[in-house]
């Protein structure tokens, strides 16, 4: 029995995986997962970064940090264009039509505009930033901190699509090399360097650039071995109508990934503005949140333990009109997602000041921060799942969702931050990602006629309720981090029981 079969007969009651209907594509996704489990284990050892930049410069430096890399991180999906999530559609369609030669030939073309496009937007940010920074009231500290981040775009743009890329080939394990090992380990050594070097200032910012180019390049040649044995590029295939299908295709992609990213890193940004200018909100609050979305930041990457490997599936399902299997598919990732999800979630709302005090006793006071934005990063998670369906087969729907919920964002957050500060931050993203799991749900059943495409998410709700009771109880009778310990304590034992039973019960979900 391979590793990953061990793991999902964990996950799974027995009989899951003798009933599903579709069984090569349930095993495909199996396999997939257990691989992007282990590269999001390894990136989240990042965090060993956050911590060194807490703990040796503080957080202020970690305030300035966090918005000079959320407004890289947003302003970077305007130079990749969605051809990230593009080049997996693409590459996976080109592959079950077994046209290697044009996967070769897309994989290229992408990896080119991506970084041109990147490197060209980065001196346009960083000559915008120099004139016009002052004058638009940004902190001069933070001005000089975005000049300096803003040449990891092409880097970043070379490390997404050349990881898309392998995972189109639906080859999930590339990633533990590039960002779960290559990243963290450099990334971490380069700021250490900087500091010895005396580049206090920006240490974070150098480190993040050298980190991230070492990751794309190292994405860059897995990728490339793929592709070794491809035949000759046939004559009749065209970089420049490639080109135009690729970009006419990733247009509204790109649309609602860059409302997307507005969405996830809007908080952040719009803190960074907010400095001195609302209750509370200074650099060291700010850092302080920052270590906190950090943490929680986690539960994002769940998704991208089946993300990957779901996406070309998906595709490939949906491609021959077979809605039915892709359905249960959906559904059934949807479950395991859930069963990992909802116990890390509730660890971080009952203990989050005794988890931010890791980073030093000044992050204690930003447990209830921790809480909320933790569970809004579950619900993105969750429902990250559903975009996908919806982006292979309507991704102008998508980007209709994502208008209105950048719309909800947007509000909430100039009005939330202006009046409650960082606490109004937590709950300006929390809405908008409740917000966009009802119109993704919506679509999902009103498009694709899903009749009750959540089928299977009943037993880790309910188990999770189950686990709730006691843990609150613990928390509310018993103080300090002692509360919160046995209450976190309390809820898996509690959680884990429930799902041992389920486990051992065989019921249908």
């Amino acid at each position: 029995m391979t590793a990953a079969e061990t793991l999902l007969r964990l996950i799974l009651p027995p009989g899951d995986l003798e009933r599903d209907a579709s069984v090569d594509h349930a095993a495909e996704l199996k396999r997939g997962a257990w691989t992007n489990l282990i590269a999001m284990l390894a990136s989240n050892f990042r965090g060993i970064f956050t911590f060194l930049v807490a703990r040796l410069l503080g957080p202020a430096a970690l305030g300035i940090f966090s918005v000079a890399w959320a407004t890289t991180d947003l302003v970077s999906k305007i130079g990749v264009f969605g051809l990230d999530d593009t080049i997996i559609t693409f590459i996976a369609r080109a592959e079950a039509a077994r046209d290697r030669s044009r996967s070769r030939a897309l994989f290229r073309l992408a990896v080119f505009l991506g970084v041109f496009q990147c490197a060209l937007l980065a001196g346009i940010s960083i000559t915008f930033v120099r004139i016009f920074g002052r004058r638009l009231g940004l902190d001069p500290q933070m001005a000089a901190a975005l000049s300096v981040m803003f040449c990891a775009m092409p880097v970043v743009a070379l490390y997404r699509i050349n990881t898309a890329v392998s995972r189109g080939m639906k080859v999930m394990r590339h990633d533990i090399f590039s960002r779960g090992i290559t990243e963290t380990i450099v990334t971490t050594l380069a700021f250490l360097a900087a500091l010895w070097f005396g580049l206090r200032t920006f240490a974070p910012e150098i480190a993040v650039i050298v980190g991230m180019g070492a990751s794309g390049v190292v994405a860059l040649f897995l990728a490339a071995s793929l592709f070794r044995s491809a035949p000759p590029r046939s004559t009749s295939l065209s970089y420049r109508a490639e080109a135009r299908r690729l970009l006419a295709y990733a247009a509204p992609i790109s649309a609602y990934d860059l409302l997307n990213a507005i969405i996830v890193r809007l908080d952040v940004v719009m803190l960074g503005c907010f400095v001195g200018h609302a209750p509370g909100v200074t650099l060291t609050t700010l850092g302080i949140y920052g270590a906190a979305v950090e943490v929680a930041g986690g539960l994002r990457k769940i998704n991208q333990a089946f993300n990957p490997i779901f996406a070309p599936i998906v595709a490939g399902l949906t491609v021959d009109g077979d809605q039915e299997h892709a359905a249960i598919a959906f559904s059934r990732v949807s479950q395991w997602m859930l069963w990992i999800l909802l116990p890390i979630v509730a660890v971080m709302v009952l203990g989050g000041s005794v988890i931010l005090g890791i980073y030093g006793p000044v992050f204690q006071q930003g447990g209830m921060w921790l809480g909320i934005v933790a569970i809004a990063c579950a619900t993105n998670a969750f429902v990250s799942l559903a975009e996908t369906v919806i982006m292979v087969q309507k991704p102008r729907l998508n980007l209709l969702n994502s208008i209105i919920t950048c719309g909800v964002a947007l509000s909430a957050n100039l009005w939330l931050i202006s009046r409650f500060g960082v606490t109004g931050a937590a709950f300006g993203i929390l809405l908008p990602y409740v917000l966009q799991g009802i119109l993704r749900y919506r679509a999902l059943r009103m498009v694709f006629r899903w009749r009750n495409p959540w089928g299977d998410i009943g037993r880790p709700l309910i188990a999770a309720l189950l686990a709730a009771m006691p843990a609150v109880l613990c928390r509310t009778l018993i103080d300090g981090a002692a509360g919160q310990v046995m209450a976190s304590a309390a809820f898996l034992l509690v959680y884990g029981g429930a799902w041992f039973y389920y486990r051992r019960s065989g019921a249908e979900p």
